[in-house]
């Protein structure tokens, strides 16, 4: 009895053990992707979703990254920018998480590994060198935001996350602007 009682504490252990050192976490996009897949029932309802969790995640790095260009930046335009990157994508942020929550759609509550691994690097840059790759990344970053806010103000199914899209446009294209003036006073 000792014998069998000590090998399912022993066996306990491992399992214990082995799940203590699986250091791994699942990637927050992917996560809310599936489950948006598992709760909608159309493949319409999908791609919003899919758009709405690419959106939070990208608001979430550029919040991140706004915070940290106001720590990392040499520069007072970077900086500045940096606090309207935290202000203007918060906001826009909290307005998806309400939408999200009224379509039933999950969203990011941190950064998927990808956008992760920009802000790492990012992170370890500090003063001109920073302003210059956080600017140009900014630069692609939000052209190509402005591709895939468009293509969802123009083929979004659901018509409050067309319009939510439609209305971020002007912010993101203003950024765009502003990013590329400071690109070229950088360079």
């Amino acid at each position: 009895m000792k014998k069998i009682a000590f090998s399912i504490l022993m066996a306990a252990t491992v399992v214990a053990f082995t799940n203590c050192n699986n250091t791994k976490t699942e990637d927050s996009k992917e996560v809310a992707e599936e489950q948006n897949e598992a709760k909608l029932d159309t493949t319409a309802l999908e791609d919003d979703s899919e758009f709405a969790v690419a959106a939070a995640d990208g608001g979430l790095m550029e919040v991140q990254l706004g915070e940290l260009a106001q720590k990392n930046a040499t520069s007072a335009d970077v900086k500045k920018f940096g606090e309207m990157m935290v202000k203007d994508h918060s906001k826009a942020s909290e307005e998806l998480k309400t939408l999200a929550a009224q379509k039933n759609i999950t969203l990011p509550s941190m950064l998927s590994d990808d956008k992760q691994k920009k802000y790492d690097d990012l992170a370890r840059k500090k003063g001109a060198e920073f302003d210059k790759a956080y600017i140009s990344f900014m630069v692609d970053d939000h052209k190509e935001d402005i591709s895939e806010f468009e293509e969802a103000a123009k083929d979004a199914k659901d018509a409050d996350v067309k319009a939510w899209a439609e209305g971020k446009l002007p912010v993101l294209k203003h950024h765009l602007q502003m990013a590329e003036a400071i690109d070229k006073k950088t360079k």
